[in-house]
């Protein structure tokens, strides 16, 4: 179980660090990529200035939105749209207000924080601008649809897995990611003391329902996660058991961050 020193607050957590053999404190930052790490929908981006046909030009009201984006991605390939193209459309999507000065405080604490990504996006894509941005090294891991390349030069998409939880898109459950993640962390033996989610979407929302107490949800200020999340502790107060910290700029995670471990016990 994921406990601090008296179960709450980080201060505690520096008890011990230094002394001979001690472990430095643990902490897991996840990240969602749309319209959190960039400040565009990756998709959009993708098809942006695009004469897609009628049936591609808006999202489906019903069924997979990822096997929506199958068929955009294979007439882009038809249009003869190839890696390199889609590599500079991905590179070009500009960070997210203050993502930069958050990737910067990360990289100077790397020892504390293990920073994972979880997206429904596609790998390609967000690989592609993680390496542009100089910020790939900060990720242990990242989690998102398959993609690549076929024989044709096609960029191919796929699901990322199937699920049972009903609020979530067939091809993605973010919560089950993150679940399974921390129980295979704790089978190696990796307790994390908080967990930090930085989202923006719906599908952020039911993630961030399975954080305790101890840990902190950042949500985009106004958009959906953040709705969502005022909606239920207006509905059922206490339901949500994480602090809320939304922000407009990234850089208030940031700082946010540094608070914590600037104090001591």
């Amino acid at each position: 179980m994921r406990r601090c020193c008296q179960g709450v607050g980080l201060p505690c957590l520096f008890k011990g660090v230094g002394m001979a053999g001690a472990r430095p404190p643990r902490f897991l930052l996840v990240f969602d990529f749309d319209e959190t790490i960039v400040d565009e929908n990756s998709d959009d981006s993708v098809a942006r200035g695009r004469a897609l046909p009628e049936p591609l030009r808006q999202s489906p009201r019903e069924g997979s939105y990822n096997e929506h984006m199958q068929r955009v991605l294979a007439f882009l390939g038809q249009q003869g749209l190839r890696a390199a193209d889609f590599r500079a459309v991905y590179e070009s999507i500009p960070l997210s207000p203050g993502m930069a000065e958050l990737f910067q405080f990360l990289s100077k604490h790397h020892e504390l924080f293990e920073v994972i990504l979880i997206s429904d996006a596609n790998t390609f894509g967000v690989e592609a601008k993680l390496r542009a941005a100089g910020a790939r090294s900060l990720f242990r891991k990242v989690f998102s649809n398959p993609a690549g390349f076929d024989r044709r030069g096609f960029l191919t998409l796929g699901p990322y897995h199937s699920h049972k939880c009903l609020r979530c898109p067939p091809n993605m459950c973010k919560r089950k990611i993150l679940t399974e993640y921390l129980a295979e962390r704790a089978q190696e033996e990796v307790e994390f003391q908080r967990v930090f989610y930085v989202g923006d979407g719906a599908n952020d929302f039911c993630p961030s329902g399975a954080l305790t107490a101890a840990d902190v949800a950042f949500p985009r200020k106004g958009y959906p996660m953040h709705r969502m999340i005022q909606e239920l502790q207006e509905k059922q107060p206490g339901a949500f058991q994480a602090a809320v910290v939304p922000w407009e700029s990234a850089a208030e995670v940031a700082r946010y961050l540094q608070e914590l471990l600037r104090r001591r016990c």
